[in-house]
């Protein structure tokens, strides 16, 4: 029977194809690829694009996610420094160390069971942490005292420093995810926190009225000097004024004429400080002023 042209080169374009998905394998940008001949490691590639292998049973190709994985642990209770149960939760950054082999040997690439072997790692490392740190690191009303970023870096060394050599992967970030208080002590830690804000409250009431004795002071102190000044400059004033009220009297001995004029003077001008309407007889001092000087006398016997 004759193949046609057509049929033909579908077969050979079919045949490569499975020629090349036999003897080549592919490697993505965020991937790690770990080969094993016979189920021995071979090697490894992190650089994406094609490699070549034998096809199976002779070569096979492990491809790993190397992105940052993320693992979050269950909720556990730890006791701290001072004696109180605290219940916290915590989460890891992690992804494959090196080439790849150990994480294949220890895991075959298993994400449950590397989470299954993370547990009690992170657990451990958590409440031996926790034991090393009084509750007012974690739950205090002065944000000041609080040590989340020194638990968290304690944390994370000592889950570094149990899985460096055995697991095939490296640990990058670590942070306390929540904390909790079991039910029966929530109340005792509740009248602890109401305490010591009274605490503070009075600290900072002292320290307020303390601080306002001082200024209340420092004020006064300043009034005082202030009022002593003005004191002093009324004296010098009145004591000046005194003294030209002295030469003004000795003019006026001098020249009475002339006393009896401003004073009559200075009468007549606080009586026409305001609009008014007097009737008075021009005789009755200080009005006289107001007479024309050359004017005749209203007395035809004079």
């Amino acid at each position: 029977m004759k193949r046609s042209p057509i049929t033909l080169i579908t077969g050979g374009i079919l045949l490569l194809i499975f020629g090349c998905m036999l003897f080549t394998y592919q490697v993505r940008q965020t991937e790690l690829a770990v080969v094993t001949t016979f189920g021995r490691y071979a090697g490894s590639e992190t650089n994406a694009g094609f490699g070549f292998r034998w096809p199976w049973p002779i070569q096979r190709v492990y491809q790993f996610d190397r992105r940052l994985q993320i693992f979050e642990s269950k909720f556990d209770q730890a006791i701290t420094a001072d004696q109180i149960n605290l219940i916290a939760k915590v989460y890891v950054g992690w992804r494959i160390a090196g080439n790849g082999r150990i994480y294949l040997e220890r895991f075959n690439g298993d994400l449950a069971a590397v989470e299954r072997t993370l547990e009690p790692v992170v657990r451990n490392a958590q409440r031996e942490v926790i034991g090393q740190h009084d509750f007012g690191d974690f739950v205090s009303t002065n944000v000041a005292e609080l040590q989340f970023d020194r638990v968290e870096q304690e944390m994370l060394a000592r889950v570094k420093q149990s899985t460096q050599d055995d697991y095939g992967i490296e640990f990058e970030i670590l942070g306390i995810r929540q904390l909790g208080l079991p039910e029966s002590i929530t109340t005792t830690v509740f009248e602890r926190m109401r305490k010591e804000r009274e605490r503070l409250a009075a600290k900072y009431q002292s320290e307020g009225d303390r601080d306002a004795k001082i200024i209340k002071g420092e004020a006064d102190g300043q009034a005082n000097e202030i009022l002593a000044r003005a004191r002093a400059e009324a004296q010098r004033i009145l004591g000046d004024a005194e003294v030209q009220a002295q030469e003004y009297y000795k003019v006026f001995e001098k020249n009475p004429e002339l006393a009896v004029f401003l004073f009559q003077l200075k009468s007549l001008e606080q009586s026409l400080k305001e609009r008014s309407h007097l009737i008075l007889d021009q005789q009755t001092p200080p009005f006289n002023l107001l007479r024309d000087p050359v004017a005749p006398s209203a007395n035809p016997g004079h």
